[in-house]
């Protein structure tokens, strides 16, 4: 089915992003990419599509399963904490309409961050996009322009030839990350730290929040 279509859908299955398909929320901290260690809000949306055969959150990829939740009610519970910063994530967040959310976020003094596979049409407004390519249904070539960070999962060696041919696409301002997948971190990250020393435009993500036990 086209992008936009399923996109359309949504629209009006979440009356237009005032209801979410929300799977978990919680407060903790951020533990990948450049706001690595950064106290932050964490919403994770029900319903993807994408089918990375990796994905530790498969749970998340139905979105019947996740009660649809007022918008508000989220801006409100994030509201709550010292931490005036929300991470939306997924599933894949850019399926859904979220001008809503994020208006009602930064109106309450909130910074907007996205982590997607920009899959989709990205909606909302942000302060920071984390686009993450997957292989299985690549970035609309808009969203390129639109990402502050890349961040490439490295499961096998020919990622790094997809990591290159994403970073092609992205501003000259845009932060790179390569990110071990984590049930192949013990043999993949010496790989990517014997690349990003040869290619110093890479830098290095890890799970950090995995290592520290922390959600």
């Amino acid at each position: 089915m086209d992008r936009l279509k399923i996109q359309s859908q949504q629209d009006i299955y979440t009356d237009n992003g005032r209801m979410l398909p929300l799977m978990e929320e919680f407060y903790t901290i951020q533990g990948e990419g450049f706001n690595t260690g950064k106290a932050a809000y964490f919403i994770r949306i029900g319903g993807c599509d994408v089918g990375c055969h990796w994905c530790d959150v498969k749970e998340s990829w139905d979105a019947s399963i996740h009660p649809l939740t007022a918008a508000d009610e989220i801006v409100k519970n994030a509201a709550a904490y010292p931490g005036k910063a929300v991470v939306v994530t997924g599933g894949e967040p850019s399926m859904y309409p979220l001008d809503y959310l994020t208006k009602q976020l930064r109106a309450a003094g909130i910074q907007t961050f996205v982590e997607t596979s920009a899959a989709y049409p990205l909606t909302g407004t942000w302060d920071w996009v984390c686009l993450s390519p997957k292989k299985t249904m690549k970035p609309l070539v808009q969203n390129y322009a639109l990402a502050n960070e890349l961040k490439v999962i490295v499961f096998n060696k020919h990622d790094f030839i997809w990591a290159e041919e994403n970073a092609s696409m992205v501003s000259t301002q845009c932060k790179l990350y390569l990110q071990p997948e984590w049930s192949k971190s013990k043999e993949i990250t010496p790989l990517i730290i014997d690349y990003v020393k040869e290619n110093p435009k890479w830098n290095i993500s890890l799970q950090t929040h995995k290592y520290l036990n922390i959600p």
